[in-house]
């Protein structure tokens, strides 16, 4: 077994986006025996930042003679091939590396180690494992900081003394086919990934201070993590996860269906920093009613705001302007009586609408009877309750709609036998509605009948 000690210096924090500008590795025996080296500078083909010059003192000028990598590649995969890929956070180099020898032809898979998390297990209680000032605090050598050469050599001595202090196995362990050690991020303990179920729920990534930086969704939640960090992907959104999650946290929801629920009212919730999908404002529109002052009963449209009472409220303009043109149809309401304009309703269909209302011909008694059964129409919006199975075996998930909107979700015990509609919500807890979960749970209801129990006569 040999080791491949490697540190790369680069233009930026992803590979799909940046280059080498530097690179060096240094191959270990079995023993820790240094039997091979290279170092070289890169010509990434793009600028490098003035940051990143300023880092690292790797300058435009110093790379412009450099070899493109391409003209080291085969040097670099034969060094590598067969060996364990050793460096400080691991993934982000082995990112770079794997991406740059896929454009030029070479398939690197090499197992991985990675002495942040090996020095974690091996030498506890740190106060920090920044290659930096874990050197300083071991009084390992390391000169040259932030150039690869510098830098590898002084992981190779971190490693040595690992190798050296690795009592209890952490390394084998680390190297098996079943430990996740070579593809968790570096801050995450595996404790957290070991805690993780096979089971539906939500999975929250959390930074160094605790922050929600994403929530994710899962039908089984363990793999679903795993997957994660287990790709090659080279994006920004890989490498932000690899540098910035320290730790995991999850709840069980019973059912997948309450896991895309709960995911939706988290993210609106947490508006979480990775996470780009739902994180939008809605605003809410409504149709109100009110009486005018020749006694006629309007239906229109609102935008909702604080204290406003509506009779049914929608989460797109579009979908309030559908509806009150349904109501105008089916109780042959007038349009103009309605705000509906001449753009949604031709003059000849409000002659065959309107009875007169709009020109006092109709009486406001018959027109308003008609006004409200639509009223009351819009009202009697469908009630149910999504039963499924729950966390544990002696309950049952409830996921619960009420008058057209999600009220909120939970467990109620088998033991239990709720008769009345109002019952179910004694034993839910209540979340906010969006229109994502909205049409989710249409649609599941349409979908598996049999979970349903419909609730009539709600008022």
């Amino acid at each position: 077994m040999q080791y491949a000690i490697v540190d790369i210096e680069t233009t930026g924090s992803y590979a799909a986006a940046s280059g080498i500008t530097e690179i060096s590795i240094q191959v270990l025996d079995a023993e820790g025996i240094v039997v091979d080296r290279f170092e070289s500078l890169v010509n990434p083909v793009q600028q490098i930042p003035s940051y990143i010059q300023a880092l690292t003192g790797i300058s435009n000028a110093m790379v412009a003679d450099a070899p493109l990598f391409e003209a080291i590649a085969e040097q670099v995969y034969k060094l590598l091939q067969d060996k364990i890929f050793v460096a400080h956070s691991v993934n982000f180099d082995y990112s770079f590396v794997k991406s740059q020898l896929a454009y030029c032809g070479y398939e690197l898979h090499t197992n991985k180690l990675c002495t942040v998390r090996l020095s974690r297990k091996i030498i506890p209680g740190h106060a920090s494992y920044s290659l930096g000032k874990l050197c300083e605090a071991l009084d390992i050598p390391h000169v040259n900081k932030h150039r690869a050469g510098g830098d590898t050599d002084a992981t190779v001595a971190l490693f040595q003394l690992l190798l050296l202090k690795d009592a209890d196995g952490h390394i084998a362990k680390s190297l098996k086919r079943t430990s996740k050690e070579q593809v968790l991020p570096p801050n995450v303990p595996k404790t957290d990934f070991d805690q993780l179920p096979y089971t539906p729920g939500v999975y929250y990534f959390h930074d160094e201070k605790g922050k929600i930086v994403y929530v994710g969704k899962a039908k089984n939640i363990r793999y679903r993590v795993s997957s994660h960090f287990s790709n090659n992907s080279t994006t920004r959104q890989r490498q932000n996860f690899m540098r910035h999650i320290h730790h995991i946290s999850f709840e069980e929801c019973g059912t997948e269906l309450m896991a895309a629920v709960k995911e939706s009212t988290e993210i609106k919730r947490l508006w979480p920093r990775f996470n780009s999908a739902q994180k939008r404002r809605e605003e809410l529109y409504g149709i109100i009613s009110y009486e005018d002052q020749n006694g006629y009963l309007r239906l229109g449209i609102e935008k909702m705001s604080r204290g406003m009472l509506l009779l049914n409220s929608y989460h797109h303009l579009e979908g309030a302007k559908a509806s009150l043109r349904q109501l105008v149809h089916d109780f042959d309401l007038c349009p103009r009586l309605c705000f509906i304009g001449a753009a949604l309703v031709d003059e000849k269909m409000h002659r065959v609408l309107c009875k007169g209302a709009c020109e006092k011909k109709e009486p406001a008694e018959s027109y308003n009877q008609r006004a409200l059964e639509a009223i009351r129409h819009l009202k009697n919006l469908p009630s149910f309750a999504i039963i499924d199975k729950g966390v544990q075996q002696d309950e049952r998930s409830c996921i619960l709609v009420w008058k057209g909107s999600f009220y909120g979700m939970g467990f109620i015990s088998e033991e239990l036998q709720l008769e009345q509609p109002e019952q179910f919500r004694d034993f839910v807890t209540p979340y906010k509605e969006n229109s994502t979960i909205t049409n989710m749970l249409f649609a599941y209801a349409k979908r598996y009948p049999s979970k349903i129990i419909q609730f009539n006569h709600i008022v």
